[in-house]
């Protein structure tokens, strides 16, 4: 029998306001550990909280953001669980009246558009950070002993719910990998997988192909990287399916992704899952979100990066050329270098080429150098205009990454600018034609053979400074 996989994904992403949900401390977990917290973040007793409103309208752009229905009325609720990192055993979040509802993101397959829907966007607050000292492994269950760091607990956190619309672990990354691009473009959060800033949580259960029901449903819990997440969702595929057609039955849990040995392990079982008693907060009034807000941050959206790439092939882009160009710093630079007067093509050339190239090699990002869209314009309208050469304008990019100046300065610096002056260069081709009698009759009877010779020889003449396109012209002429 041939099975269809079933899968939804929760994703957690961080807020990068400048203060935590409930309380006023600093959203800064490279502090040092413990000094970004107050009374109502380390959760004392008599410390009541503050919604943060800030934290409350950026959770509004996602939802518009994902096209979801804003709700006027929504409510903060506790999810009452132990862990060690949680400070007051309870976590601020929402339950059955979340803020963001009934969304959906469109995304590419091979297979052409598919539409996964978004359940929800709910808000709440983040927990510390465990480190568990002495094993191998990094968790709990070979540690020594266990450190704990608030400075996290009582961020603002995100969780964007799917429906269980995605049928492969590709289609899954594919989603995530769109979201993730979302939520920088709408600036709410940094989205950092490696720091945790955002992180996933896959929910994936088996079905013979063709039927409607789902299968036995099992949660693959904390992943923070887009091929975690595929090879784990591709893992549970493989086992599921043997145990399934071994005459087995799949054990509804909650399992880890364990990257060394590249399989999903056990964590608990239903009969093991908490039982979060959630009950509105009752620090918290209810929230009302009238008209004329959600009106307003819906008008200030930025440009989605959908949206960026049916633009930009209408520019004359290619749609894979079109996509890198809506993503993240490369794709802020392009949009700078093309409000700046940059043909789109050209801009587009520069990223994915000498800039891509000299990053890597010099293993930085994008953001760590002083490149700016009018920089990359100016370069690519001095090449235009002839006065750079193309293996010129490499290198005066090059300086430019490099912190020597605007492409002008490193230019002139470098005296690299190419002689484009018609007087200038017409003395150079005089010469090089007396110098070059026999090469200078043969191109008079026709003969364009001599041409590239002799083209040579005024770049030779002019020290490599001469605009070939205009040398090429003034000998034929």
């Amino acid at each position: 029998m041939t099975y269809e996989a079933v899968i939804g994904i929760e994703t957690h992403v961080e807020l990068s306001t400048a203060s935590k949900m409930f309380c006023a401390c600093p959203v800064d977990t490279a502090s040092d550990p413990n000094t970004n917290v107050c009374p109502v973040c380390l959760g004392l007793p008599g410390a009541l909280p503050v919604l943060n409103e800030k934290a409350v309208e950026w959770a509004m752009r996602i939802g518009h953001g994902l096209n979801c229905d804003i709700a006027p009325h929504s409510v903060m609720s506790r999810k009452n669980y132990f862990y060690p990192d949680m400070p007051k055993n309870y976590q601020i979040s929402q339950f059955d009246l979340p803020l963001c509802v009934n969304g959906h993101l469109d995304i590419e397959t091979d297979a052409g558009v598919r539409r996964i829907g978004v359940t929800r966007v709910h808000m709440e607050e983040d927990t510390g950070k465990s480190s568990h000292v002495g094993g191998d492994s990094g968790r709990l269950q070979d540690a020594m002993y266990s450190l704990i760091d608030f400075n996290r607990a009582g961020t603002p956190l995100m969780e964007i719910v799917s429906e269980p619309d995605i049928r492969t672990p590709t289609e899954a990354r594919v989603f995530v990998s769109e979201l993730r691009e979302i939520v920088l473009a709408l600036g709410v959060s940094d989205a950092k997988l490696e720091d945790g800033s955002m992180r996933f949580d896959g929910n994936i259960s088996m079905r013979p192909e063709g039927t409607a029901d789902f299968g036995t449903k099992v949660e693959i819990k904390n992943m923070n990287s887009m091929r975690s997440l595929q090879q784990a969702l591709e893992y549970e595929i493989k086992r599921q399916s043997e145990v399934l057609a071994g005459g087995g039955e799949v054990t509804q849990e909650t399992r880890h992704w364990n990257e060394g040995a590249g399989k999903t392990e056990s964590m608990r079982s239903k009969e093991e899952a908490f039982d979060y008693r959630y009950f509105p907060e009752p620090d918290l009034v209810p929230m009302a979100v009238d008209a004329a807000w959600n009106q307003r941050v819906q008008s200030e959206l930025p440009e989605l990066p959908s949206q960026a790439r049916s633009r930009y092939e209408d520019l004359g882009l290619d749609a894979d050329t079109a996509s890198l160009m809506a993503r993240g710093e490369t794709g802020a630079l392009f949009a700078a270098a093309v409000d700046a007067g940059a043909d789109p093509k050209a801009a587009a050339n520069w990223l994915t080429g000498e800039v891509m190239a000299w990053t890597r090699k010099n293993g930085v990002e994008i953001s760590d150098t002083p490149l700016t869209g009018a920089s990359l314009a100016r370069l690519s309208s001095m090449q235009a205009e002839g006065m750079l050469s193309a293996s010129a304008a490499k290198e005066v990019l090059g300086g430019v990454l490099a912190g020597e100046g605007s492409p002008d300065e490193v230019a002139t610096s470098r005296d690299l600018l190419q002689v484009s002056d018609v007087r200038a260069l017409q003395d150079i081709v005089d010469k090089v034609l007396s110098e070059n009698q026999e090469a200078a009759a043969k191109l008079a009877e026709g003969d364009e053979k001599v041409l590239g010779f002799l083209v040579g020889q005024v770049m030779k003449a002019s020290g490599g400074k001469a605009d070939p396109k205009l040398a090429r012209e003034l000998l034929a002429r």
